[in-house]
């Protein structure tokens, strides 16, 4: 890496693109209007979208010469990173989601917390932020240690080595080194990724100096879609590199298995009052320890966002935990036909 005081090293934004038109426009114009004073260029990786993506693309490539759209003849997330990654031209790659929006000093703090950690790949914050109440409720969840845990990217914490980044500014040759993404993982790739950096002696770096707004689910449906296929694909990882997990990615499948499990026995008890085996209703103890924590939770988002967001946080944050949890058990005990179909959009 260069000295700060000799001219920034370029860089390439890399993004896959599919069925994004609401989101697509925004999440371009934030990389162009960096305050980044090296030379910049932005590869998107267009996917087969029937929603009139492709056409807003169109007409930002014909604003914009540093705007470059390919094909992602696989129309996989990894597919379009690793294209993208191969047809980029700069040192530095800038890993960006079409539901993301980067604040104008975004690529100007990475560069400069590579140069001076000497890391592999550098990550912050992704600051989730809704618009309707329904979305304000799933946001809530994902900044909440209630709803996706507590880590880093997600609630902040202190700067330093990672197990993994969110998104992620990288030095392109080791993404190279390493092989560029698995193209047979179709979530979770970039945790894979970073492990394969770590495990070549590089550095996977946190600062919360880098924060992503990022635009969640709009419906339930498409948060449950979501989050299953994410829950599928860590238990698969799980099962495939389980001494490199923590012990936080097996809380949800347990809580989903206990709560399950609590019901069934529990019912199964009540229904057999009288009969020496009544005791089992105290099972029910599981699921109702956990409609408490729930109702607690959703306390602070009354106060924060309103009733109607509230409400949605109550019905958000259990389809969250079990759509998570349950997928998480199908992926590690190899559950499911065929787990490449599950790419949560």
């Amino acid at each position: 890496m260069s000295p700060t005081d000799t001219p920034q090293p370029g860089v390439s934004y890399i993004m896959p693109v599919l069925n994004e038109v609401d989101h697509i426009e925004a999440a371009v114009l934030s990389l162009t209007d960096q305050d980044y004073p090296g030379d910049i260029e932005v590869v998107l990786a267009l996917g087969p979208s029937v929603d009139g993506t492709n056409a807003v693309i169109d007409e930002l490539v014909r604003a914009d010469p540093r705007i470059v759209r390919i094909e992602n003849e696989l129309g996989s997330t990894p597919g379009g990173l690793n294209a993208a990654i191969r047809a980029s031209t700069h040192p530095i790659v800038v890993r960006v989601d079409a539901h993301s929006v980067l604040p104008r000093d975004y690529t100007r703090i990475a560069v400069e917390t590579l140069v001076r950690t000497g890391a592999d790949n550098v990550g912050g914050i992704m600051r989730a932020e809704g618009t309707t109440p329904f979305e304000r409720a799933v946001a809530t969840a994902y900044g909440a240690r209630a709803g996706l845990g507590g880590t880093p990217h997600h609630v902040g914490g202190v700067e330093g080595p990672s197990e993994t980044a969110y998104l992620g500014v990288f030095q392109r040759h080791r993404l190279l080194e390493v092989g560029l993404f698995d193209e047979n993982i179709k979530r979770g790739q970039d945790w894979e990724l970073n492990r394969r950096l770590r495990s070549t002696g590089g550095t996977v770096w946190f600062t919360p100096h880098l924060v992503v707004t990022y635009r969640p689910r709009s419906n339930l449906r498409a948060l449950i879609r979501q989050f299953v296929a994410t829950g599928l694909w860590r238990g698969e990882l799980a099962r495939r590199f389980f001494r490199a997990n923590s012990l936080r990615y097996f809380v949800p499948p347990l809580m989903v298995i206990g709560v399950t499990l609590g019901l069934v026995v529990g019912i199964a008890g009540l229904a057999l009052l009288g009969s020496g085996a009544g005791w089992l209703a105290f099972a029910l103890v599981v699921p109702g320890v956990y409609v408490l924590f729930v109702a607690a939770a959703t306390v602070p988002v009354v106060r924060a966002q309103g009733v109607r967001s509230a409400l949605w946080y109550l019905i958000v944050l259990p389809c969250i935990h079990f759509a998570w949890g349950s997928g998480f058990v199908l992926g590690f005990l190899k559950l499911t036909k065929n787990i490449t179909a599950h790419t949560g959009r």
